[in-house]
């Protein structure tokens, strides 16, 4: 049996790296990332806990959002300790607390030990006993989770001042936990966050690498294949989920791992609600139908929607109404300002919102049936940040700038006439502060689109 199981460690370890085998920015730069935060956390200690598994792995297992960014780890149970670099301090007169020694940048990625009767259920994982451990994580150390609470533990009985600069993810259980039992330890009634690692992330997750957008191309360039394939399925007579079903199964082909996001395809009435989910009209002949669906590529979304016509051929009220969101598109990506412009500014107060310009050019053109601007009809905002999320958190009081990866989807949506046309692109911001469109390949025009569906 032992000459066995030595015949199949090279087995093991060649299943061990196509189980989890997503396309990864390197390891470098995970480690860059990290150092980033705890630059920001000087003398202070950073806890981040990963996603948990579902307890019954009916869906497939996404690790959380930071987590991944901070360390590209994909699997469940895990956590990380940053403790920044401080330089030593004498004791504070009165303080009673002791001096603060030197402390050195430390990174640890903590591994739930491997559990075998699980991993039958939702496969092998790896934990910090499993050969080549280290060079996989990318960390300088990687130790058992059951020694989390002795390390969180000796830190604190080591420098008391230090763990009142504790930064966890707010709501995390995990953090409270861990917090409580280094606080039991230590003999006090609790040790409270200095405040929230997610904030400090923010910042970091909002201007992407080369190697990122390098992802987000490849998540684009599968949503457009998908997008393509609708098209050509699109027809009356055919339902809205059957069109669902064609975007997925494309996307599946393409390398995504899943969809970003529930798919929207809302025909007829339903492309005048935002968020249609139902997916389960016919659509019918005369109709337009807004599908709004693209695909996550090794953790990096897109967000693509496009206006159809049903039958392959816009009425001239649908293409006009067509030509006005594609106008507003146009006109705001051509006001872009790397540094100044601004998005998400649905109520249009902001002079540096793109949204402002979009809905400015929406007022001027064109009018519903009762002979009012069309502006009314705007009623979301232009845009948002995408990236690990396909919503990547950002503050949008703050302007876009270099690296930043985000969506212009102006819309305009009448209920009274059956119509809602919304066009949607990611668009990145280039090193010399241009805009690039990730979706250019797929059809803008009204007309390129009608001989899409025509092919």
């Amino acid at each position: 049996m032992k000459r066995l199981s030595l015949l199949l460690l090279p087995v093991v370890a060649s299943f061990l790296s196509v189980a989890h085998a997503l396309e990864s920015v390197p390891k470098g730069e995970y480690h860059s990332r990290r150092v980033a935060l705890a630059g920001e956390i000087p003398g202070g200690v950073a806890v981040l806990f990963a996603a948990t598994e579902p307890v019954l792995d009916f869906m497939p297992y996404r690790q959380d959002e930071d987590f991944y960014y901070l360390t590209g780890w994909n699997e469940p149970g895990a956590a990380m300790v940053l403790i920044a670099a401080a330089p030593a301090e004498a004791e504070a007169p009165g303080t009673g607390l002791g001096g603060r020694p030197a402390q050195a940048y430390r990174e640890i990625l903590f591994l739930p030990t491997r559990n075998a009767r699980t991993e039958k259920y939702t496969g092998v994982k790896m934990d910090a006993a499993t050969s080549g451990v280290a060079g996989a994580t990318g960390f300088d150390e990687v130790l058992p989770m059951t020694e989390m609470p002795a390390v969180l533990s000796k830190l604190a009985v080591a420098d008391r001042a230090r763990m009142r600069n504790v930064w966890v993810e707010k709501g995390s259980s995990q953090a409270q936990a861990a917090l409580g039992f280094t606080a039991t330890t230590l003999g006090v009634a609790e040790i409270a966050p200095a405040g929230d690692a997610a904030q400090l992330v923010i910042p970091l997750r909002a201007v992407k690498s080369a190697a990122e957008v390098a992802l987000l191309k490849k998540a684009a360039n599968a949503s457009i294949a998908a997008q393509m394939a609708e098209m050509k399925a699109v027809r009356p007579g055919v339902s809205e989920r059957k069109v669902t079903g064609v975007i997925v199964e494309r996307l599946m082909e393409e390398g995504c791992e899943r969809v970003s996001y529930a798919p929207i395809v809302g025909s007829g009435a339903n492309s005048t609600t935002l968020h249609y989910s139902e997916n389960s009209a016919t659509m019918k002949a005369g109709d337009v139908v807004v599908i709004d669906a693209a695909g996550e590529y090794s953790m990096y979304a897109s967000d693509i929607t496009r206006t159809l016509p049903v039958n392959g051929k816009f009425t001239s009220r649908q293409r006009e109404i067509y030509d006005i969101v594609l106008g507003a598109q146009r006109a705001a990506a051509a006001a872009f300002v790397a540094g100044k412009s601004k998005i998400n500014d649905p109520m249009h107060k902001d002079p540096d919102s793109l949204d402002q310009v979009a809905f400015a050019y929406v007022n001027s053109h064109g009018k519903d049936l009762h002979g009012q601007p069309l502006g009314q009809y705007m009623v979301h905002g232009l845009g948002h940040q995408v990236g690990i999320d396909v919503h990547d958190p950002w503050d949008y009081t703050k302007p876009l700038d270099k690296g930043m990866v985000f969506t212009i989807e102006p819309g305009i949506y009448l209920p009274e006439e059956g119509i809602g046309v919304r066009i949607e692109d990611v668009f990145y911001v280039d090193e010399k502060g241009k805009l690039v469109d990730l979706i250019a390949d797929l059809p803008h025009e009204a007309a390129d689109v009608e001989a899409a569906m025509r092919r």
